[in-house]
């Protein structure tokens, strides 16, 4: 059954499908961008599955690498259809669903990921037992998690949580996911029964700094909350952003921001 954050975030990413990419894409780690970053850790894989797998950019980067047999998943029809224009995945099988009711045979891939997706989803035992069930035997599961903001998006979250919890009731956005995938401990207890291993536990920094007008654009792009603001909160909340960063603007007009990205790998024994 499709969920109230479901729907919510199937409407979000049809409104906005290139949104996700285009800020993994502004983000840096170590001079490589998120997915690069991210697919270092899957290794080379011929079959492989994105559980949510947006409009393809993390696919495409995995295609580059070799890897052959592609497929996605999705909520976004128009997500979907993005990824299908990408020159790398004409022959990928891009499917609009739930990883809950993967439609794809058993062992049919050698690795299966998810980047920021895992975390917003519903019923996360039944996706784990899917994802256990589409893999071959040592088969790959790599998990990317947020782990927080740090300088200028830490500091966007003590000014926006207030007026985020005093939306109507109505607005808000619905809650999503299970805070167990956030963690280490949380992912093992999860993934065990399913049969995999302890997960390997990469902790990175993604560099989101630059001028305040565009790190104020990640924020809006972060934050699934700040669609549910008028355009007169929206106002506020900007102007108490910039003043609540002046501190921290360094003299060439760079305002430093990034988050935490946590990446869990394990394999099915």
């Amino acid at each position: 059954m499709t969920t109230p954050a479901e729907v919510f975030l199937r409407d979000y990413h049809d409104r906005n499908p290139a949104a996700a990419s285009e800020l993994a894409e502004r983000g840096r780690v170590g001079g490589r961008t998120v997915y690069e970053a991210f697919a270092d850790r899957v290794g080379p894989v011929r079959r492989l599955l994105d559980l949510g797998c947006g409009d393809g950019a993390l696919l495409a980067v995995l295609a580059a690498r070799g890897a052959e047999k592609l497929a996605g998943i999705d909520l976004s029809a128009r997500q979907l259809d993005v990824a299908r224009r990408r020159p790398g995945l004409k022959k990928a099988d891009l499917r609009p669903g739930r990883a809950q009711e993967l439609p794809f045979a058993d062992g049919a891939f050698d690795a299966v990921v998810s980047h920021m997706a895992l975390m917003l989803m519903a019923d996360v035992k039944q996706v784990v037992a899917e994802t256990a069930r589409v893999l071959g035997p040592g088969g790959t599961f790599a998990i990317a998690v947020g782990g927080g903001g740090i300088d200028a998006l830490e500091v966007f979250l003590k000014v926006a949580r207030p007026l985020f919890a005093v939306v109507p009731p109505e607005r808000r956005v619905p809650t999503s996911g299970d805070p167990r995938t956030r963690t280490r401990e949380g992912l093992d207890e999860l993934l065990a029964p399913a049969g995999f291993a302890p997960v390997e536990w990469h902790e990175a920094v993604v560099d989101l700094s630059g001028p305040l007008d565009r790190v104020w654009q990640t924020c809006q792009d972060t934050y699934y909350q700040m669609d549910a603001l008028d355009e007169t909160q929206l106002a506020g909340l900007q102007t108490a952003f910039k003043v609540a960063t002046r501190p921290l603007l360094a003299p060439d007009g760079i305002l430093p921001a990034g988050v935490r990205v946590n990446v869990a790998v394990t394999r099915l024994k």
